[in-house]
């Protein structure tokens, strides 16, 4: 016999309400918005499809896992702030002869962040330098790692304004946590003392603790021009370099080569217009001519 004060001491709700109305409840408490979705659904299609009840959870337990790692990976993308989203999918190999695509397939499967390897892209601007570094950071976050992408003048500025309003060292420690950054376009802008100083602070913590990945228009002997310090270049190289993949990318710019394709495709168009319209006219001339004076 169960008493009053046992009644009274189970969940509000049980007692009362339809079973699809507790049963949405539940689901929200367990936060399993997939098997709320799906489950009448699915159990329609497994009622149809003569499937036992061990069969329709399997179902819908392998739904909810399917969709929250797709939510998982969105945030990852989200927290990786990529100015845009790219895969190696979109990569034309065939327009940089220089890059090693065995080895860019190979860093896809993101093994060189398990053993904290760095990658270096040097090449000149306009060679794919970004979408390379965009897709290896999109599979990382496929992968399961936290990444980071910024450029190097913003990182610069983002310590640098970190330092100011003294919270350095968090944000170091922010940097030092991300399993794969990625630092895009290093040589574009020259830096200061200071910032050059706080950016290879970055790179020595990360030294063996994290991968790294920098895109550079610029060959290792001229980063001092960025730098403004052999001895902080030397330094800054010594450990980026340690365990790293270096990507050559020279050749033709990239953007170019579709710009000029896209602006032949729109000439190429215009003059077909142009072709179509004289046509047009001398066919319309030809229809007004009056027979009895042919």
């Amino acid at each position: 016999m169960i008493g009053k004060g046992a009644v009274d001491a189970m969940p509000a709700g049980t007692t009362s309400g339809t079973p699809q109305v507790l049963l949405g409840h539940y689901l929200k408490q367990l936060k399993l918005p997939t098997v709320l979705r799906e489950y009448d659904k699915v159990a329609r299609e497994c009622a149809r499809d003569g499937v036992d009840h061990p069969r329709y959870l399997l179902r819908l337990v392998e739904l909810e896992l399917i969709d929250r790692e797709r939510r998982v990976v969105e945030r990852r993308i989200k927290q990786a702030r990529f100015p845009a989203v790219k895969s190696l999918d979109t990569f034309d190999f065939t327009a940089i002869p220089s890059l090693n695509k065995m080895l860019v397939l190979e860093l896809a499967r993101c093994e060189f962040i398990l053993r904290r390897e760095n990658v270096i892209a040097l090449g000149n601007s306009g060679t794919g330098k970004s979408h390379v570094a965009l897709a290896l950071g999109l599979a990382a976050c496929q992968k399961g790692f936290s990444v980071a992408f910024t450029t190097a003048a913003a990182l610069v500025h983002q310590l640098m304004e970190a330092r100011d309003e003294r919270r350095l060292l968090k944000t170091q420690r922010e940097l030092q946590a991300v399993k794969l950054l990625i630092v895009d376009e290093l040589g574009y802008v020259p830096l200061s003392p200071t910032g050059a100083e706080l950016l290879f602070e970055v790179f020595s913590q990360r030294y063996e603790r994290g991968s790294t990945i920098v895109t550079s228009n610029l060959p290792f002997e001229d980063w001092t021009s960025v730098l403004g310090s052999e001895r902080l270049t030397g330094a800054l190289l010594d450990r980026l370099t340690h365990h790293v993949h270096i990507l050559t990318m020279n050749g033709d710019s990239y953007r170019l080569k579709q710009s000029a394709g896209r602006r032949r495709a729109a000439t190429i168009d215009a003059a077909e217009q142009n072709q179509a319209t004289v046509e047009t006219g001398d066919q319309a001339d030809a229809s007004q001519v009056d027979p009895a004076t042919v």
